[in-house]
């Protein structure tokens, strides 16, 4: 139960909880992203000339300090609510206003540099599928068959003839090619939507640090001019 005096430090705990959730999830996808099977086979066959190794490390740096961003304002407007302290309002107003400033770029690139992303994807499989058909490089062969068993697909339709039998060495059991399963489609459609998802997500974490900005805002100006539910003053005595 509050009391008068503490009714603004209860309100703000379901808000806090929030961004702290909201760090949390951006993390989440931000390891997903970096560390998962599907990512990581594609960054550690990816060449020099390929920038989808760059883009998959930048990614996961970049969640990861906007999470602890987010994460911080959470904690730091929930301090400066409890102790009525406008420096800690201000700090995290700070950290609202940097993660907005990180999110808005974020959420732009996804659609201007969603084709990059998609394109270098597709150039490492092209790259070792066709090493594979020239029969330059059992390595590479490996390395085919981990992304067919990943992505669940077999093969490419591909402009250089009969390819049969890259897929019969390299598909996995019960995988046909003549069903539709082209890997380059399925990791089309793989990355379209795992970035759909993202982009939900930033959304969602745009709106809430716009919330957090205007909370602190308020919090700040209410404790500047003494607004707030118990008024500190100076009496004096005549």
């Amino acid at each position: 139960v509050c009391t008068q005096q503490e009714v603004l430090p209860c309100k703000s705990l379901p808000e806090t909880l929030l961004f702290q959730l909201l760090g949390l999830s951006i993390a989440t996808i931000s390891t997903v992203t970096h560390y998962g099977l599907h990512f990581t086979l594609i960054s550690n066959i990816s060449l020099d000339s390929n920038s989808y190794s760059v883009i998959h490390h930048r990614a996961f740096y970049f969640g990861i300090c906007l999470s602890m961003t987010l994460i911080l304002a959470a904690l730091l407007s929930s301090a400066a609510t409890v102790r009525e302290s406008q420096c800690l309002t201000a700090m995290g107003f700070f950290c609202f206003a940097l993660a907005f400033c990180g999110l808005v770029p974020a959420a732009c690139w996804r659609y201007t540099h969603s084709m990059e992303v998609e394109d270098s994807m597709m150039d490492v499989y092209d790259f070792v599928y066709e090493e594979v058909r020239r029969n330059t490089s059992s390595f590479r062969r490996h390395e085919l068959m981990a992304i067919h068993e990943a992505f669940l697909c077999c093969g490419k339709h591909s402009p250089f003839g009969d390819t049969t039998n890259v897929e019969n060495q390299t598909c996995p059991p019960g995988q046909v090619h003549d069903e539709g399963q082209d890997c380059l489609r399925e990791i089309q459609d793989f990355l379209k939507k795992h970035m759909d998802f993202v982009f939900s997500l930033l959304a969602i974490a745009i709106g809430f640090t716009v919330y957090g900005m205007i909370l602190t805002s308020f919090l700040w100006f209410s404790m500047h001019f003494s607004s707030n539910l118990y008024r500190k003053g100076k009496y004096i005595l005549r």
